[in-house]
């Protein structure tokens, strides 16, 4: 049934991811969209804590977590079969000195597998990495609409990683992630007559953009018991600077506008290529900036938890060639993140309770996006919580599979010099399935 279970939810995945449009926030204009994965519903849940693992639960941040010793409860024979899936469903308000709005999206999130090989493990799987979603207008000095912005797309990653624990306390881990996307942007200049009223033709450019490019990720990570119910749990990932090829294309054209309806008809279009190819804009490289997380945390297993983490990634190399031409008021710097959370059990083989077996989640984030806008560094903050909820089938009197819900209250951005900010909702869900699928047979 789980295997079933899982060709379905690949399929239907495959097809959303190239589908959906996951962000209406306005600051996905920017660079190659804003960031969409933050980890698992369970991460997410901790204020986007990634360095506790666990043998039912991926984590996607952390590819030292593929790795294991084999389970007691098991006959010491193997661990469980990982696979995952995650949607979610955003609310934005949009705020300005003049106005508001407000915007939704809902989106699947990841799909992922791990499969153990004794001390080995294997995760493999594909996410939306960054996602483009803006419509944008501005006025002129008579306060008509001067231009209008918009775009869709993103970056989706697929991924291959390898696990393995060097000792009862220390594993280490490393995947290389395909990237992989198109990004339109779309940009209408509103040409007036001398008496102010708008002209039949206006003045559209659309630029597409293709790119790929590989990436990689290491982890670590560290266990120990400090005394006989106590343990500390530590995770350091490191990702090195990256390249992502994109091959973009341009063209102009005039179109006809209908205000009552805002439809744009195409009148004529001009090839715009041979302007990049002669600037050198046909093909260029996008720098990923390198990221570097490390955090540490105490708990007692099947218990309660508590952890902090600190995320650092080189913004300020970002660069874009094709953007760097069209955008002067944009620049980045350095992000950086700060998360702390945990989560509580009461009784997770309580007979008499089901509450009791439920997974209590919570915790917060501070972060730096390493965006700058008119000399505004944009920074975010969330506050979430979650529930995992065991579901199905129990092994050795446990209940080894789980969903997960989650949810996210937060601010973006500010709206200070004549900026939007954004206050979220957002509400996750996942499984996280777990099965046998190597057992040694008893019986010839």
């Amino acid at each position: 049934m789980t295997k079933r279970l899982l060709l379905v939810l690949i399929t239907v995945f495959a097809i959303s991811v190239n589908a959906q449009q996951g962000t209406a926030s306005p600051y996905s204009y920017f660079g190659i969209g804003s960031l969409k994965f933050r980890g698992t519903v369970e991460n997410q849940s901790m204020g986007g804590l990634s360095i506790y693992t666990d043998s039912i639960h991926i984590n996607l941040r952390n590819p030292a977590s593929y790795g294991g010793l084999n389970l007691s409860s098991l006959n010491n024979e193997a661990r469980f079969v990982k696979f995952a899936v995650g949607a979610s469903h955003n609310s934005t308000n949009l705020k300005t000195n003049q106005s508001t709005d407000k915007v939704t999206s809902t989106t699947f999130d990841y799909l992922a597998l791990s499969v153990p090989i004794g001390k080995l493990g294997f995760g493999f799987g594909i996410l939306p990495y960054t996602s483009v979603g803006y419509k944008l207008e501005n006025n002129n000095s008579n306060n008509d609409i001067a231009n209008r912005f918009s775009g869709e797309g993103g970056v989706n990653k697929v991924f291959l990683g390898v696990g393995y624990q060097i000792t009862k306390e220390l594993s280490l881990g490393v995947n290389t992630d395909y990237n992989f996307g198109k990004i339109e942007n779309s940009a209408i200049e509103f040409l007036y007559d001398e008496d102010g009223n708008l002209r039949t033709y206006q003045s559209r450019q659309i630029d597409n953009s293709s790119l790929s490019g590989l990436s990689f990720n290491l982890g670590l990570s560290y266990k120990k018991m400090l005394n006989e119910t106590i343990e500390l749990v530590s995770g350091i990932t490191y990702s090195p600077e990256s390249r992502l090829t994109s091959n973009n294309q341009r063209r102009f054209a005039s179109i006809l506008y209908n205000e009552a309806t805002g439809q744009e008809i195409e009148v004529n279009t001009i090839d715009g290529n041979p302007f990049l190819e002669q600037n050198g804009l046909k093909e260029t490289d996008l720098t990923l900036p390198s990221r570097l997380s490390f955090g540490a945390g105490v708990g007692e297993r099947s218990k309660w938890f508590i952890g902090a983490e600190y995320v650092a990634q080189n913004t300020a190399d970002f660069s874009n060639p094709l953007l760097n031409n069209t955008n002067n008021t944009t620049t980045f710097e350095n992000a950086s993140t700060f998360s702390l959370g945990g989560f509580y059990i009461p009784n997770y083989n309580s007979l008499t309770s089901y509450f009791k077996r439920v997974v209590y989640r919570g915790g917060f984030r501070f972060e730096n996006t390493g965006l700058k806008v008119n000399n505004e560094s944009i920074k975010e903050f969330g506050i979430s919580f979650g529930v995992g909820m065991p579901v199905g089938r129990s092994l050795f009197g446990r209940v080894i599979s789980n969903a997960n819900l989650g949810f996210e209250i937060g601010k973006r951005g500010t709206t200070n010099s004549n900026l939007v900010q954004e206050n979220f909702m957002n509400f996750q869900i996942s499984l996280s399935l777990n099965d046998r699928w190597f057992q040694k047979r008893k019986y010839d």
